[in-house]
C-alpha cells in the first residue's frame, strides 16, 4: 500500500500556482489573446472586489440554497427508490426501460420546462438539480444492495432475521459506501443544476452574474465567477469527505484512502 504523499496540500497549492503563473504569463505576452482569454491579476482583484463590497453574498448565497435543496432532495429520492426497487423485483424490472430512458434524456433540456412550470424563482433550479443528482444516487444505491451477498442473507434468515432488521444491518450498511461515493459526483451536479437554470433564466446567483457578464464581453468576470463556483464547489466536497470520514471509520480501507 503506498504511503500518502508528504505534505501533498503544498504540493497542489504550489501546482495551482504554477498554473495561475503560466496563465499569467501567456496572457502578459500575447501569445493567448487576453479579450479571450482574461488576465488573471484582474480575474483575481474582481474576486477581492466582490467579496470586500459585500456584493457577491446574495448571489452566492441563492446559488447555494438551491445547490443544497437539489442535493438534498434528489439523494433523498435516489436512496428511496433505490432501496425499493434493489428489495422489489418485480417493481424493478416493470420500472427498468422507463428508468434508463430517463437517465439517456439529456436533462439540461429539461430547464425551459421546469422555467414554465416552476417560474424563475429558485425552484426551477431545484427542479433541475434534482433530476441530475437523483440517477447518480439512485444507480449507485441500487447496485450497493444487489451487491449484497445472497448467503449473507439467507444466513441472517435462517437467525430468524425480520425484513426490518435486513434492511437496517445489512442492505444499508452495504449501500452506505456506495452512497457516499455517489455524494462527490452529486454536489458538483447539484452546483451544475443551479447554475445553469440560473444561466438560462434568473435575476440572482452567481450563474446570472455571469450571464450578465457574458453579454458584455467582460471575460474576467465571466472567470471570477468560475473562480468562485469552483471553490464553493471544493468546500461543499470537503464536507461531504468530513461526513463521509466521520461515518465509514469502520471501513479500514475508507480511512488509508482518506490520508492521501
Amino acid at each position: 500500500m503506498h504511503k500518502p504523499f508528504p505534505k501533498l496540500w503544498l504540493w497542489q497549492l504550489l501546482l495551482a500556482a504554477l498554473m495561475f503563473g503560466l496563465w499569467w504569463a501567456l496572457t502578459a505576452g500575447n501569445i493567448l489573446p487576453p479579450f479571450f482569454f482574461g488576465e488573471p491579476l484582474k480575474v483575481v482583484e474582481r474576486v477581492f472586489a466582490w467579496f470586500s463590497s459585500g456584493a457577491i453574498w446574495e448571489h452566492i448565497g441563492i446559488t447555494l440554497l438551491e445547490t443544497a435543496l437539489a442535493f438534498a432532495i434528489g439523494t433523498l429520492l435516489g436512496l428511496g427508490f433505490g432501496l425499493w426497487l434493489a428489495l422489489s423485483p418485480t417493481a424493478s424490472a416493470l420500472a427498468d426501460p422507463y428508468i434508463k430512458a430517463a437517465n439517456a434524456m439529456p436533462r439540461v433540456v429539461l430547464a425551459p420546462i421546469f422555467a414554465v412550470w416552476f417560474g424563475l424563482g429558485i425552484w426551477s433550479k431545484v427542479a433541475l438539480g434534482v433530476t441530475l443528482v437523483f440517477f447518480i444516487v439512485f444507480f449507485n444505491v441500487f447496485q450497493g444492495i444487489r451487491e449484497v451477498s445472497p448467503v449473507l442473507i439467507a444466513n441472517a434468515r435462517m437467525l430468524g432475521a425480520s425484513r426490518r432488521q435486513l434492511l437496517s444491518h445489512i442492505y444499508l450498511p452495504s449501500a452506505t459506501a456506495w452512497v457516499f461515493s455517489s455524494l462527490h459526483t452529486s454536489v458538483g451536479m447539484a452546483f451544475v443544476g443551479a447554475v445553469v437554470g440560473e444561466y438560462l433564466g434568473s435575476s440572482r446567483g452567481v450563474g446570472y452574474l455571469i450571464l450578465q457578464a457574458e453579454g458584455a464581453f467582460d471575460i474576467n468576470t465571466v472567470f471570477a465567477g468560475i473562480l468562485v463556483l469552483t471553490g464553493f464547489a471544493l468546500l461543499l466536497d470537503a464536507l461531504v469527505s468530513f461526513a463521509e470520514k466521520r461515518l465509514l471509520k469502520w471501513q479500514p480501507q475508507h480511512t488509508e484512502r482518506a490520508g492521501n
